[in-house]
């Protein structure tokens, strides 16, 4: 999700799934005065919420702002039968990483169900 389609997602009061862990951060006092603009603006929404969505959507603009970079390997063709190159940037490794840490989450958040 786009940090710009937050506010229409907040005012639809949607819900995702949570971790059972908690991070503690320390806000800049400008950052904290924004966030508790944002509460008072969507009072159905916890600040912990707004925060978890804020860093899920910069997250998500994060990842898409990594560098291509193009490597030899050709791994498909477009529409016009030019070849793909492999991205060797940083993408695939954080790509990787990230499904590696959501899996050890999912059992984690398993284990303690069970």
């Amino acid at each position: 999700m786009k940090i710009r389609e937050l506010v229409r997602h907040w005012e639809q009061n949607a819900k995702g799934r949570l971790t059972r862990g908690t991070y503690q951060i320390h806000l800049d006092l400008e950052a904290a005065a924004r966030l508790a603009a944002l509460t008072e603006m969507y009072p159905k929404h916890h600040t912990e919420e707004l925060l978890g969505e804020l860093i899920a959507a910069a997250l998500e603009e994060l990842e898409a702002s990594l560098p291509y970079v193009k490597g030899t390997q050709v791994v498909a063709t477009d529409e016009q039968g030019d070849p793909l190159y492999e991205d060797i940037g940083p993408t695939p490794r954080f790509l990787a990483l990230s499904r590696k840490y959501l899996h050890e989450l999912m059992q984690q958040q398993n284990s303690a169900e069970h």
